[in-house]
């Protein structure tokens, strides 16, 4: 790969020419699937699919309930997902931070698949941005044969004085080497949009990536090849970090909007309001394939999900294809409840899109053949607040006869609801977490704070669809050795779905 198809300056030259210089890095379904690269990951989506070995350990921040948050600071921890082994649904290692307070919450890579044509990088460091401290630890897992180690950390006062940013959440590589960090607020909690610079070999700020912030920020996804990058909005930091109250969605400090980038002069180019029902839009998801012009964005308080797409005219836009029904409710801090649909990803294929509805505690599995259209497929309650020996009564439900009974496993009933999740690279098994943002979690499920939160395995039917609780599988992070704590996000060495962005493609090259 030359090097001048980098995550920044591939499209310089424009869409038409930049895609003819990538020519040579799309290879159709007859190739053999190697394309340019020995770097890491894969050269492709598919043939990340197809000839990943299956996962072994996975790694997970665990965050200190607040009340022992003074005391104790967050940790890493690996899993063992690996069957066959002795340890299988065992925590086998914790790495502590060396600070308190910091509130872990997602991870990176240093690189990831788009660096797949360069032999010179190696995935090695997994990036921990801390929400709550405005520090990022960079922490060196090798090449996953060893125990992780902190290899570095990024202080506050780095990003504050050099970008003038804070609440730092989503870490994306780039082609370039960089790594992208997205932020949610400026150095004083208020609501604030923009990215941060690390270089990847150094660690250094380098300093911002935009060139004008927005209101508000969260997550983001870029598809060079369309000269494009989308970002997300939670809400601003010193609301969210005291829990959730409606009166900050009316005062207008929560988001509703998603914010559309040119991928090269890194200015901001549309702003797509998604209206009341696109409130809290979260997780965003380009289908993998870097030709496609479209993905999925998760909206978690309106419990939508809308699909996002380029028009004819080169511009984007919107449109809701998803939308849980609210529960009439009693016994509950409102009269309608919402999913809170916290967390979506896609399959490799771009065939099935999964989402957890925290609240309800549903996980649910759509098919996405019809884009437009996504078709219901799986669906299984693991928790929620409406089980039916709760203490929430439902009056109204449209989905459902009857409140779903309560889920066990291992004779430990489930606490919280499905929040995390994350697919196994063939897509067979969907791994999840319980636990959210520890203020959310100490205000919608309180037991969580004293009985830690759950890691589930579900058994995926990728060729019907359809969900099944994995019996064998239960990482209890309620009898961690120092107490209880709270489980977020996981990632696996080799790379995943929510993690690596891919330049090639085993489709056939389009004509532009």
């Amino acid at each position: 790969m030359e090097k001048e198809l980098n995550g920044v300056r591939l499209m310089a030259d424009g869409i038409e020419q930049s895609a003819q210089a990538m020519g040579d890095l799309y290879i159709d379904e007859r190739s053999s699937g190697t394309c340019c690269g020995e770097g890491p990951g894969y050269a492709t989506p598919l043939e990340a699919m197809e000839k990943a070995p299956r996962e072994e350990i996975v790694y997970i921040p665990c965050i200190i309930p607040p009340e022992r948050r003074g005391e104790q600071p967050d940790y890493l921890v690996t899993v063992d997902v690996d069957p066959k082994s002795p340890t299988y649904s065992k925590v086998i290692h914790r790495l502590p931070m060396p600070n308190v307070s910091d509130e872990l919450h997602h991870s990176g890579w240093n690189t990831c698949s788009s660096c797949h044509g360069d032999k010179t990088q190696r995935r090695d460091r997994l990036i921990l941005p801390c929400v709550n401290s405005d520090r990022i630890y960079v922490v060196n897992v090798g090449d996953a044969s060893r125990a992780p180690t902190l290899d570095t950390s990024i202080e506050p006062w780095e990003m504050h004085d050099k970008c003038g940013l804070g609440a730092p959440h989503t870490s994306h590589c780039l082609a370039s080497g960089d790594i992208m960090i997205s932020c949610m607020g400026d150095p004083d909690g208020n609501g604030k949009g923009g990215f941060i610079l690390v270089d990847g070999k150094t660690f250094i700020v380098k300093g911002n990536w935009e060139k004008e912030s927005v209101k508000f920020g969260y997550d983001f996804w870029y598809q060079p090849y369309h000269n494009v990058m989308i970002s997300t909005e939670w809400g601003a930091p010193k609301c969210f970090r005291n829990g959730f109250n409606p009166a900050d969605v009316t005062a207008g400090n929560y988001g509703n909007a998603l914010n559309v980038w040119d991928w090269t002069t890194r200015e901001l180019q549309q702003t797509i309001k998604l209206g009341p029902d696109g409130h809290i839009p979260l997780e965003i998801r380009f289908l993998h394939d870097p030709l496609a012009t479209e993905g999925y964005v998760g909206c978690a308080l309106s419990s939508s999900v809308f699909r996002f797409f380029r028009k004819e005219d080169r511009t984007w836009d919107a449109e809701k294809v998803i939308q849980v029904a609210p529960k009439k409710v009693e016994g509950w801090a409102l009269p309608d409840m919402p999913g809170l649909i916290t967390d979506i990803l896609l399959s490799l294929d771009d065939r099935f899109l999964y989402f957890s509805n925290w609240l309800h505690g549903d996980v649910r599995q759509y098919d996405i053949t019809d884009r437009r259209h996504p078709k219901l497929v799986g669906q299984l309650f693991l928790g929620g607040s409406v089980c039916r020996d709760g203490k929430v009564k439902v009056t109204d439900d449209s989905e459902l006869k009857e409140q779903p009974a309560p889920a066990f496993i291992k004779g430990n009933r489930i606490l919280g609801g499905p929040q995390m999740i994350q697919l196994s690279l063939d897509g067979k098994r969907l791994y999840l977490t319980t636990s959210l943002f520890s203020s959310w979690d100490k205000q919608f499920y309180p037991e969580l704070l004293s009985q830690g939160t759950m890691m589930l395995a579900i058994d995926v039917d990728t060729r019907k669809g359809g969900l099944k609780l994995n019996p064998n599988f239960f990482v209890d992070f309620g009898k961690e050795p120092d107490g209880p704590v709270l489980a977020h996000e996981i990632r696996y060495p080799g790379g995943d779905c929510t993690s690596d962005i891919w330049l090639a493609s085993t489709a056939r090259k389009p004509k532009l």
